[in-house]
C-alpha cells in the first residue's frame, strides 16, 4: 500500500510518502513561511528526490482539521486537486488524531493541544491499548481551564504535545493535579508520517472519501464570521 500524506493544519507544513510499513520520504518545515509557499514545493522535492510516480499511490491522507483556517484550506485544496488529477480517494484524518498518533505505544492519556486563541485549544483525548489506537474523547475546542479540570477528573498520567504547549504550559502546570509530561522535540508537532500511518489503518477499514466529498473540520467560526455575528447581534 502506498499513501501520500499532507498536513498544513497548524504552524508546521509536512508531506510524506509511505509504503506499507516504511517511510519513503518526509519533508517537514516549521518556520516563518505560509503553507502556500511551502507545501507544493516540498511535495515536488520529495517526488524529484525519490523519483516516485504519484500515479501509483493508493490514496491521499490529509489532516482535515481543526486548525488554522488558511492552512486547512491550503491542505484541502492541494489534496482535492491531487485526488481529482490522479483519480485517487482521500482519507480524512482529524488533525489532533494525527498528532496523538505520533506517540504510538505511549502509556496513559495522550492530549494534543493546538492553540485556538482566546485561551482555548483544539484537543482530544487518546490512548493505546495493546497497540490499539483509541479515541477516548473526540476532538473539541475547549478552554485551557476546562481541559485541566477534565484531566484532573480522569486522574491518569497524561502526555501533551502540539503548538499549544509553549503557549499554555505554565497555565497547565499550575492547574493540573495529575501526573503530566510533555513530548520531546522530535514528536511534539505535526508529522505527515503519523497522518499517513493512521491513514493506512483507516484505508483498510474503508474510511475513505472522494476528493469532491472532502471538507475540513473547522470546529469554530472564523474570526471574520464571529465579528459579523457580533455586528448582527448589535444591530438587532
Amino acid at each position: 500500500m502506498r499513501i501520500l500524506a499532507l498536513d498544513s493544519s497548524g504552524l508546521v507544513a509536512t508531506v510524506a510518502l509511505l509504503e506499507d510499513d516504511q517511510t519513503i520520504a518526509e519533508y517537514t518545515v516549521n518556520y516563518k513561511k505560509t503553507h502556500s509557499q511551502t507545501l507544493l514545493p516540498m511535495l515536488d522535492e520529495i517526488v524529484r528526490m525519490t523519483e516516485f510516480d504519484l500515479s501509483t499511490i493508493d490514496a491521499i491522507a490529509v489532516a482535515g482539521g481543526p486548525g488554522s483556517f488558511t492552512g486547512l484550506r491550503i491542505g484541502a485544496a492541494t489534496a482535492k486537486g491531487l485526488g481529482l488529477a490522479l483519480n485517487k480517494p482521500l482519507i480524512h484524518i482529524p488533525t489532533v488524531d494525527g498528532l496523538a498518533y505520533n506517540l504510538y505505544g505511549n502509556n496513559g492519556l495522550i492530549c494534543p493541544i493546538m492553540d485556538a486563541r482566546r485561551n482555548q485549544v483544539y484537543t482530544g483525548l487518546y490512548r493505546f491499548e495493546n497497540d490499539d489506537f483509541q479515541v477516548v474523547e473526540e476532538q473539541m475546542a475547549i478552554s485551557v481551564d476546562e481541559l485541566a479540570e477534565k484531566l484532573n477528573q480522569y486522574g491518569e498520567k497524561v502526555t501533551f504535545l502540539g503548538d499549544g504547549v509553549p503557549v499554555y504550559k505554565e497555565q497547565l502546570e499550575s492547574k493540573l493535579t495529575t501526573e503530566f509530561h510533555f513530548a520531546p522535540a522530535h514528536l511534539n508537532r505535526q508529522r505527515a508520517t503519523a497522518v499517513g500511518a493512521l491513514g493506512m489503518k483507516y484505508f483498510v477499514e474503508g474510511k475513505i472519501e472522494t476528493a469532491m466529498e472532502h471538507c475540513p473540520d473547522y470546529l469554530r467560526l472564523s474570526q471574520a464570521e464571529r465579528e459579523r455575528a457580533e455586528k448582527d447581534a448589535d444591530r438587532s
